[in-house]
């Protein structure tokens, strides 16, 4: 090996001091570093496996939120629907009332002047029998001859209506 220029005591000492040292650097550091390594590519695994949960959960979040505006706004346009009917309804309702209001009080006006009616019928026949009367009174009294009897006639009905105006 002195031919290639290989001095065989100095290689045999840097294999045995590399061997001592490789030897030394796999006890004390290889298993720390590898350890801390390993330990980093951990903490990174779960910090993926985190943030894809945080992502899944965001996304589903996102869904729930979606669907529950989804269904408010259906509630609300239930509600709306609901309230529009209700008042629409109310709207007939006091329509029919104000209606049912107005066909009592013409029955009670139209009461009121059939009476009013009535009484003033009534009214007339008593007068004009109390005319009668007294002119029938009146004709007992006097003998009956055309021109008296006229003028009976007359002052009797002016007397009537005297008594009728006043």
């Amino acid at each position: 090996m002195d031919a290639l220029g290989i001095d065989l005591s100095r290689l045999l000492t840097f294999l045995v001091g590399f061997t001592v040292i490789a030897v030394f650097l796999r006890m004390f550091l290889y298993g720390p570093i590898t350890r801390m390594l390993d330990q980093r590519a951990e903490r990174i695994q779960e910090s993926l496996e985190a943030a894809d949960r945080a992502s899944a959960e965001a996304a589903s979040s996102a869904e729930r939120v979606e669907q529950e505006l989804a269904n408010a706004r259906q509630e609300g346009q239930s509600l709306i629907a609901e309230a529009r009917d209700a008042a629409s309804r109310l709207k007939d309702q006091e329509a029919e009332r104000t209606r049912a209001q107005v066909d009592e009080m013409l029955d009670r006006a139209r009461e009121e002047i059939r009476r009013e009616r009535e009484a003033a019928v009534e009214e007339v026949r008593r007068e004009f029998a109390g005319i009668a009367i007294l002119a029938a009174e009146r004709i007992v009294e006097q003998s009956l001859n055309e021109d008296s009897h006229r003028e009976l006639i007359d002052r009797v009905l002016e007397e009537g209506l005297d008594a009728r105006n006043n």
